[in-house]
Order: C-alpha cells, then sequence, then structure tokens
C-alpha cells in the first residue's frame, strides 16, 4: 500500500488561507463596489456567491461519507450528548462572561463612545461589542465544521449526526437563549436565515453527495470511486474554502481596515473563549469518557467554531448594519478560520492521547503498534 502525501493544498494550508484573507480584505478596500454588488445577491442574509461556494467545499466531504457509519454513530450517545452539552449548556455562558471580563471591564477604557441601534436607543459602544460576541457564542457552526472535522480525520458520519442535531437545537434554544443572556425581550430570531443555510449548506450537499455516491458505486465500483473520482474531487473542496474566504473579507474588508484596534480588543476574548471550550472538549470531557480520537476530535471542534452567518444576520435585525454587535460578528469571521485550522493541527499532533488512533502521526503509528 503506497503512503498517501498531502497535495500543495492541503500541505500548505494555512499559508493560502493568510493569504486568501489578505486578498479579500485588499479587494474590500480597494474595489469597494465590487463587494457591494456581490453581497447584493443575497437571500435572507444569506449570500448567494458563498452559498455556491461552500456547497462545493461540503460535497466533496459529503460523498465520502459510508452512510451506513451515520446509522452507526447515531446509536452512540455519548459523543452526542457531549455535544448538546457544551453548546448548549457551557459555551454561551463562558462567552457571556470571558466577552464582559475583558470588553466590560479589561479593555472598557479603550472602548468608549456611544452608538444609536436601529431602534433608536442609546447604548455604550463595550455594550453592543458584548452582545455581538454573546450572538456568536449561542451559534454553533453547522456548515464549515464539516470541513474541520475532515481536516483532522474526525468521524465524519458522527460529524454529520451532530450537526444535524444542533441545527434543530438552534430553532427551539437561539431565540430564549439570546433572550436571557442578550436582556432583549422577544428577541428576533432570523428564522428565514436559520433555515435556508442549514438547507444549502448542509441539506443540498448531502443529498447530492448521498445520491452521487450511490449511482457511482453502482456503475463504476468502489475502487473506480477511491482512485479515480476522489481523485480529482479532493482539490475542489479545499478550493471552494479559500475562494469561501476571499468572497468573506471582500464583503469585510473595509470594515476591517477601518477599526483596526477594536477588532484587536473584540479578538482576544473570542479567541479565548474558543482555546477554553477547545481545551474543555477535547483534553477534559472527551478523555474522562474515554471517546476514541475520531470522536473526541469532532466533538471539541463542533464547540469551537460558530454559526457566523446566523449571528451576523441577527446583530444586524437587532441593532443595525453599523453597529458595534455587527462589527464583533465579523471579527468572529476573521480569527476563525485560521484559528479552527490551528485546532485541527493541535488534534493531529496530539491523536495518540485517545484510544482507537489510525493517523499517519509517528506517535499515533507507536500507540496502535504497542
Amino acid at each position: 500500500m503506497t503512503e498517501k502525501k498531502l497535495s500543495i493544498f492541503e500541505n500548505y494550508l494555512t499559508v493560502w488561507v493568510l493569504l486568501c484573507i489578505i486578498l479579500g480584505i485588499a479587494l474590500g478596500k480597494l474595489a469597494p463596489s465590487v463587494a457591494t454588488t456581490l453581497n447584493d445577491f443575497s437571500i435572507y442574509q444569506v449570500s448567494i456567491p458563498i452559498a455556491i461556494c461552500l456547497f462545493f467545499m461540503m460535497y466533496p466531504i459529503m460523498v465520502k461519507i459510508d452512510f451506513t457509519q451515520v446509522l452507526k454513530s447515531a446509536k452512540t450517545p455519548k459523543p452526542v450528548l457531549l455535544t448538546l452539552f457544551i453548546n448548549w449548556a457551557i459555551k454561551p455562558f463562558t462567552m457571556f462572561g470571558i466577552s464582559y471580563f475583558f470588553l466590560g471591564y479589561l479593555f472598557k477604557d479603550f472602548l468608549t463612545g456611544t452608538e444609536i441601534l436601529a431602534n433608536g436607543e442609546e447604548v455604550e459602544l463595550w455594550r453592543s461589542y458584548i452582545a455581538g460576541t454573546i450572538l456568536l457564542g449561542i451559534a454553533p457552526c453547522t456548515a464549515m465544521v464539516l470541513m474541520w472535522g475532515s481536516l483532522a480525520k474526525g468521524n465524519d458520519g458522527l460529524t454529520l449526526v451532530m450537526v444535524a442535531i444542533n441545527s434543530l437545537m438552534m430553532l427551539f434554544l437561539y431565540g430564549p437563549l439570546g433572550s436571557l443572556l442578550l436582556g432583549v425581550n422577544a428577541m428576533p430570531v432570523p428564522w428565514e436565515t436559520m433555515l435556508l443555510s442549514v438547507a444549502v449548506y448542509v441539506a443540498l450537499p448531502l443529498v447530492a453527495g448521498y445520491i452521487s455516491r450511490k449511482l457511482i458505486l453502482k456503475y463504476k465500483g468502489l475502487d473506480w470511486f477511491n482512485e479515480q473520482f476522489l481523485h480529482y474531487l479532493t482539490p475542489i473542496s479545499i478550493s471552494a474554502l479559500l475562494l469561501t474566504l476571499v468572497l468573506l473579507f471582500t464583503f469585510k474588508g473595509e470594515v476591517i481596515i477601518d477599526n483596526p484596534l477594536t477588532i484587536v480588543w473584540i479578538a482576544i476574548p473570542l479567541f479565548i473563549q474558543t482555546i477554553v471550550i477547545f481545551a474543555l472538549g477535547y483534553f477534559v470531557f472527551a478523555r474522562m469518557l474515554k471517546l476514541s480520537y475520531h470522536d473526541a476530535a469532532p466533538v471539541a471542534l463542533i464547540g469551537a467554531s460558530n454559526h457566523f452567518e446566523v449571528a451576523i444576520a441577527t446583530a444586524v435585525i437587532l441593532f443595525g448594519l453599523s453597529s458595534g454587535a455587527a462589527l464583533a460578528t465579523v471579527v468572529g469571521v476573521l480569527i476563525e478560520v485560521p484559528l479552527m485550522l490551528m485546532l485541527v493541527a493541535i488534534c493531529k499532533r496530539t491523536c495518540y492521547l485517545f484510544d482507537e488512533c489510525h493517523l499517519d502521526a509517528p506517535q499515533c503509528k507507536a500507540t496502535v503498534a504497542s
């Protein structure tokens, strides 16, 4: 059996990501009319260009999934229950506490000023920034986490099950949790954004992947699927991720450049929150429950990532497009991809801490051999 080597996309993915972020920000600043035109192609705050890119990012992942493994994953409750516990019982409240400590106490003197919200109410800027971080904290990722789980060589079937369950939980818990932590009575929930994003980002590539996998295996066989089809398909997923980043930061480039120091202050609690949640899920709870690496990695990565489309849409509805809350959700986009790639790398380097690890890392090979 020949050793599989990483492609140039996978080997230098962090470099490509940083270059795409820089390119997107530069385009957004130098050609704002292009960004505005592209951003106008949206339905219920869901960008059509980004939706197309995300489809091609998700489809190669979905088509690889053996759906018999999905059924098996659904019968193992521990990782699913742990994911729900982290996302809904811990993460919203740690986000509130950490962001309030940094933005409402340590950095408060750097975030002076007030703003007028969409409803005409005047609030201090630091409170608006905290509101944006809360909206990120109560929106677990239901799309790009499939990419992170796949890069970490986690259990794709389990990731898909947990994404489906989290999508359903958002429909019931997003509004009440937001109302509790924001203190907004009857918080408007962007149902259209939530449902459409799940349908476009998850359901559509899932159905396409399932049908095409079934047809290819029937007419071409498993060997052709693995050796030919996937060989040409794999770079498409990474390319779509990079193009998605260019688009995202083209839309938000001018905002990021115009608020550099503010973005630093907001990014610090978001960074710490992500690391804390990941560490709790991966190094503490997953090991306590004796999960395998292939279950532990996606559990921790789902907890660490956010559904920024829903968070941005809610911030715009509640507080206005130019609000501090909307800016805070954009900062979530800015730091998430590089940070999640770092966490994927941590997972792969520490896989030997868990049982049933079969990665190519030397530590894992030594563990399996022993």
